[in-house]
């Protein structure tokens, strides 16, 4: 139940192997928790995977492991907290708890409320995780706020984690796309200015917002009594990228999304950064010219074939830049960079990597993560979007609404490499059908059967909690599904993947409507009363340990 009987488990496993003659370097022994509770509260599958060490069926491995581990659960005195250990065909091991187990955790979370479900697996390893990174050339699109949600709840899932880590936006104000976005500006000014149709360049930008900032230009010209120079198209790009970066900066805060930094391209080119990692590619024998361009060998890494990384025509590729930038990340210190990165570039990331190994870093010191598109639904129709003629709804339209809560919670109900069908009308329901507003109502629930009882002066109030009294198959489920909160979290972590989390969420929060659907908290009975408090008040807090790593408030009233 707690991590320290998990621990003398999996040390006494090993132990057994070991003393059967098994070798259990590499062997990772791992207990898991059980789907269904009459399976046991801990599965351990360790015996499927010796039977080729053995050459014994996973079934007689079982056994051995079984009968060594009885044994040593009495040696390390924790036999007490153990009901049974019992084995299933093909060979798992399911581990039953006995009762002063439950009871054990729930003085775990009393003791460490808000750091309950916590852990120390990161060893402070210092992790740059960027994410959104969209291009400062119009508001923030559902795609972007996808991938907020999943960057910010990772981060916060790998803080709790014993992680060190960094949020960061790479500011892409370089390049054609800025180049493309002053042009833009500059036709709708020149529209509003002199009051005609003006034609937007073929792949401009379309959307009103630009209508917006010409305005803004006009209205200072009137207040400074100075005139815009139309040749000067930087003054447009900047004017544009400055504002539009502003707005991108407030929707975020709305969102509850804050970056510890903003890291800028332009910025990153004047430093000469990228010119040192494109010599250090070359000093390392890892660049070749052909038909006039410059090109990285990326195929001695891994990749499918060689990229260019200097054009003919000397302009870099987007690969160069992106090289330094990583080259720079890990000259800052840190030994773990995570890139959260959308669909259209999933042929990005062997290169990426290639081009990390050749400036002489591990392969597996960069993660990518690669978030499908989402699809806005309303009444069941799918709402229609475009974002190159600028018709699609913002992240600042979606939190006006469904809210911040909602929206960050509906965005994690898939996982990250799937498509993602938001459903509008279902997210703004204040309903138990909604899965935000499901989890949530078992928190302020909560809070009003404690409100209640401080209203009420119940005696049971100066009572310590006797958890023994605590009989009820219902009240045991909620218990156990405490218990998986840590082992949820710590998978969050490891596979860069927070969905579980909204899944265990939900399950918590039914185990608790299913309890108080069935069973009195407060009566007349004051010690059974001031042990149930206790029991939902533990609860409570697992509800709200797991709904800030998600970022989303724990309301004590709705």
């Amino acid at each position: 139940m707690n991590k320290i009987l998990k621990n003398i488990i999996i040390k006494s496993v090993g132990e057994v192997i070991s003393e059967a003659g098994g070798d259990c370097s590499g062997l990772n022994i791992y207990l898991e928790n059980t789907k269904e509770r009459k399976f046991g509260d801990w599965s351990l599958n360790t015996a499927l995977r010796l039977a080729k060490q053995f050459k014994k069926s996973p079934f007689e491995i079982a056994e051995i492991i079984c009968s060594g581990l009885k044994e040593k659960i009495i040696k390390y005195s924790v036999a007490d907290k153990i009901k049974n250990i019992e084995i299933k065909a093909p060979g798992f091991i399911n581990i039953f708890l006995a009762d002063s187990a439950f009871y054990d955790l729930l003085n775990t979370i009393c003791l460490e409320k808000d750091r309950f479900g916590s852990c120390v697996i990161g060893k402070e390893e210092k992790v740059l995780l960027e994410f959104v990174s969209a291009n400062p050339t119009g508001p923030l699109s559902i795609a972007h706020a996808r991938q907020a949600a999943v960057g910010d709840t990772l981060a916060n899932i790998l803080k709790f984690c014993g992680y060190n880590v960094t949020k960061e936006y790479y500011i892409n104000d370089q390049g054609n796309q800025i180049k493309m976005l002053g042009l833009s500006l500059r036709a709708r000014y020149l529209e509003k200015k002199h009051n005609k149709i003006v034609n937007l360049p073929a792949d401009g930008y379309k959307g009103q917002y630009l209508s917006e900032l010409s305005e803004c230009i006009i209205k200072e010209e009137k207040a400074s009594g100075k005139t815009v120079d139309i040749d000067n198209l930087d003054f447009f790009s900047e004017y544009a990228a400055e504002k539009i970066l502003r707005g991108i900066k407030t929707e975020l805060t709305e969102f509850g999304v804050e970056f510890d930094c903003w890291f800028s391209q332009k910025e990153l080119s004047a430093s000469g950064a990228v010119l040192e990692t494109l010599k250090k590619l070359e000093e390392n024998n890892y660049t070749y010219q052909k038909d006039g361009a410059v090109w990285f060998k990326s195929t001695d890494f891994g990749d499918d074939k060689d990229r260019v990384l200097v054009k003919s025509d000397q302009q870099f590729t987007y690969l160069t830049p992106d090289l330094a930038y990583h080259r720079l990340k890990f000259d800052r210190g840190y030994t773990k960079l995570i890139d959260i990165l959308g669909p259209d570039h999933h042929g990005y990331i062997n290169r990426l990597k290639a081009g990390v190994c050749a400036l002489g870093h591990k392969k597996d010191g960069l993660s990518v993560i690669i978030i499908q598109l989402a699809s806005l639904f309303r009444n069941a129709e799918p709402v229609a979007m475009s974002t190159r003629a600028g018709e699609y709804i913002t992240l600042e339209e979606l939190i006006k609404e469904t809210g911040k809560g909602p929206a960050r919670f509906f965005f994690l109900m898939r996982k990250c490499d799937a498509h993602l069908e938001f459903d509008l009308e279902l997210a703004k329901k204040k309903s138990l059908e909604n899965p935000v507003y499901y989890v949530q109502y078992a928190y302020a629930r909560i809070s009003g059967i404690l409100a209640l009882k401080d209203r009420e002066k119940k005696s049971s109030l100066s009572v310590i909690p006797d958890f023994s009294l605590l009989k009820e198959r219902a009240e045991f489920d909620l218990i156990a599904k405490m218990n998986c909160f840590s082992e949820v979290v710590v998978n969050c972590a490891l596979n860069l993947e927070p969905l579980s989390l909204t899944v265990y969420l939900r399950e918590l929060a039914g185990e608790f409507h299913t309890f108080y659907s069935q069973h009195k908290v407060i009566s007349e009975d004051n010690k059974l009363t001031a042990a149930r408090l206790a029991l939902v008040s533990c609860a409570a807090q697992v509800i709200s340990n797991g709904l800030k790593l998600l970022g989303i408030d724990a309301p004590k009233r709705m």
